[in-house]
């Protein structure tokens, strides 16, 4: 295996085997999600805005890249308007049912609500996982519904964070403790 230099002198620095230089996997909506869960699943769901809301996703994939953790990334880069938001419509369907799936599977459900927008959906899924210890919430002033998020959080004991780096450390946080998880099934 021929690492860059770059690679080579981050993996020195970190102390890292070079024989066994981890990656991730990006799952992407409506990709199936694997049959295995061998490694840790991290969620990002959040803002998305039907495609008008910054891709605060890829800095994620970006940053997770080396965790050797399984990301579930419901922006879909095939996404359509004009797909009526109605349980009949096929698109729509395989899209919502991708993403309770993935969020079922998730180890680790990361919402980020992006100042400037309404996010319906996103405030859905945190109502449906405050209680299961599996969030990790971004709220920075500017969302519209701020004070709900923070108030449900706090009840919750949901897991907040106030930047994007404090969410990529408290993903990053949590991956070694569901590696010995999954390990001992």
């Amino acid at each position: 295996m021929l690492l860059s230099p770059s690679l080579l002198l981050g993996a020195l620095l970190l102390g890292a085997p070079l024989a066994h230089a981890q990656t991730s996997t990006v799952i992407t909506s409506p990709e199936p999600l694997p049959a295995a869960h061998d490694l840790p699943r991290v969620f990002l769901g959040g803002s998305i805005d039907m495609g008008n809301a910054p891709d605060w996703q890829k800095g994620m994939i970006e940053a997770l890249g080396p965790d050797n953790v399984v990301i579930l990334n419901p922006r879909r880069p095939d996404w359509n308007p004009k797909w009526r938001p109605e349980a009949d419509e096929p698109e729509f369907r395989r899209q919502v049912e991708w993403e309770l799936g993935a969020l079922e599977s998730a180890d680790v459900i990361v919402l980020y609500f992006s100042p400037g927008s309404q996010s319906p959906i996103s405030l859905l899924e945190m109502g449906l996982y405050a209680r299961g210890g599996k969030l990790i919430v971004l709220c920075p002033p500017g969302y519209w519904r701020k004070g709900n998020v923070d108030i449900t959080g706090a009840r919750y004991g949901v897991e907040q964070v106030s930047s994007l780096p404090e969410l990529i450390a408290a993903v990053k946080r949590r991956v070694p403790a569901i590696n010995r998880a999954i390990n001992r099934m």
